[in-house]
C-alpha cells in the first residue's frame, strides 16, 4: 500500500502531509496554475532611508526578479517560462520584488488591474511588509479582491525583536500584528460576503494573507525558531513559507560569514525544526514554501540547499517515520 493511501492529512492527494500550495491551486481552478514573477521597481523602506538604510542583511536589495522592460513583457516571458515546464490553465501575476505597497498606491494599483486584465491571471499576488499597510494601502487592496482574487504575502521573519534589529528589518514584530490585524479585519469581511466552499475541496478565499519566516537566522534557538512558528501559528493566516537563511555574495551577511561570524544550518537540522514547525501550524494553512536557496552564481552557503527536492523529500520522510502531519499538535489556546 502506498503512503499516500495511508495519509492522515486531509489537505493532499499524494504522501504530502502538509498543505501544498500546488494541491490548493489545482482543487481551487481546476488544474496547474503557475506563479509569474513581476518587479515593478519598489524599493523598501529600511532600504532607502525612510526607516533604515542597506535593506535586511540577506538581502541583495538592488537585484531584479523578472525579465522584460513592460509589465505586460515581463508576464509574457514569464508564461512562456512557465509553459515550457507544465501545462498550466492559468497564471498568478506575482508582484515580488521589495515592497509593494511602499509608493503611490495610486499608480501600484494601477500596475495591479493592469496585471489582473492579462489573459490567463486567475489572481494576483502581492508581497510586501506589515508596515506599508495605511489605511488607504488596505481600502485599495479590498476594492482589488472585490475584482479578482487576491493573496497579499507579508515578510515578518520571526517574532524576536532582537533578531529583527540584528537584521535590519526596522519594525517590531507588534508593528506586524497590528498591520496584519487590520488588513485581516478587512479581508474577513470580504471574505464572509464572497467566499464559497460548496464548489471547491479546500476553503476557497477571495483575499488571501500569507506571512514569511526564515529559519537558520543569525543567533536564533531551536526555540526561537519553533516560537515564530507557534506565534505565527495563533495568527491563523491562510498561507505560510518557511525559508531556509542562505548565504549570498554582496550581502552584509555574506561578510558575516566570510569572517566566520555566521554558521548556517545543517540540513538535518533545518529538516527537524521545520517539521516540528509543520506540526504546530493549523491543518487548513496553506504551505507556500517549506524551504528556499540563493541563485546559484551567488551562493556562498548552505550549499546544500541547491538541492531542493532532495530536503523536500527528506521532510517528507521525517513526517512519514514520526507518524505525524500539518497541524497535529496544534492548539486554538
Amino acid at each position: 500500500m502506498a503512503q499516500k493511501d495511508t495519509n492522515p492529512y486531509r489537505y493532499s492527494d499524494s504522501n504530502k502531509r502538509y498543505f501544498t500550495y500546488d494541491h490548493y491551486m489545482k482543487k481551487r481552478f481546476g488544474g496547474k496554475i503557475a506563479k509569474v514573477t513581476l518587479d515593478i521597481g519598489c524599493t523598501c523602506p529600511n532600504l532607502d532611508g525612510s526607516r533604515g538604510h542597506g535593506g535586511c542583511i540577506y538581502c541583495l536589495g538592488g537585484s531584479r526578479s523578472a525579465v522584460g522592460d513592460t509589465l505586460f513583457e515581463q508576464y509574457t516571458n514569464g508564461v512562456q517560462t512557465a509553459s515550457r515546464k507544465w501545462k498550466p490553465v492559468g497564471f498568478v501575476p506575482y508582484f515580488q520584488s521589495n515592497t509593494n505597497t511602499y509608493g503611490d498606491i495610486k499608480k501600484l494599483m494601477e500596475y495591479f488591474r493592469r496585471a489582473a486584465e492579462f489573459e490567463g491571471t486567475v489572481m494576483l499576488d502581492i508581497a510586501t511588509r506589515a508596515d506599508c499597510l495605511g489605511d488607504d494601502v488596505i481600502e485599495s487592496l479590498v476594492s482589488l479582491a472585490e475584482r479578482i482574487p487576491v493573496t497579499v504575502e507579508l515578510g515578518l521573519q520571526t517574532t524576536n525583536d532582537e533578531t529583527a534589529a540584528l537584521i535590519n528589518r526596522c519594525h517590531t514584530y507588534a508593528e506586524f500584528v497590528d498591520g496584519y490585524t487590520r488588513l485581516r479585519q478587512a479581508a474577513d469581511k470580504i471574505n464572509e460576503r464572497s467566499t464559497d466552499n460548496s464548489v471547491v475541496e479546500v476553503p476557497s478565499k477571495r483575499f488571501m494573507i500569507g506571512v514569511h519566516i526564515i529559519n537558520g537566522l543569525p543567533g536564533e534557538s531551536y526555540d526561537d525558531m519553533l516560537k515564530t512558528a507557534r506565534d505565527v501559528a495563533s495568527l491563523k493566516p491562510d498561507m505560510v513559507k518557511i525559508h531556509l537563511m542562505h548565504v549570498l555574495r554582496g550581502t552584509l551577511l555574506g561578510d558575516m560569514y566570510e569572517r566566520g561570524e555566521y554558521t548556517p544550518m545543517e540540513r538535518e537540522e533545518y529538516v527537524r525544526i521545520t517539521v516540528d514547525q509543520i506540526e504546530c501550524l493549523p491543518p487548513e494553512t496553506v504551505l507556500g514554501r517549506i524551504t528556499g536557496d540563493g541563485m546559484p552564481e551567488s551562493l556562498l552557503a548552505p550549499m546544500w540547499s541547491r538541492r531542493k527536492t532532495e530536503v523536500a523529500n527528506e521532510i517528507d520522510k521525517e513526517l512519514y517515520r514520526r507518524g505525524t502531519y500539518q497541524g497535529a499538535k496544534y492548539s486554538e489556546k
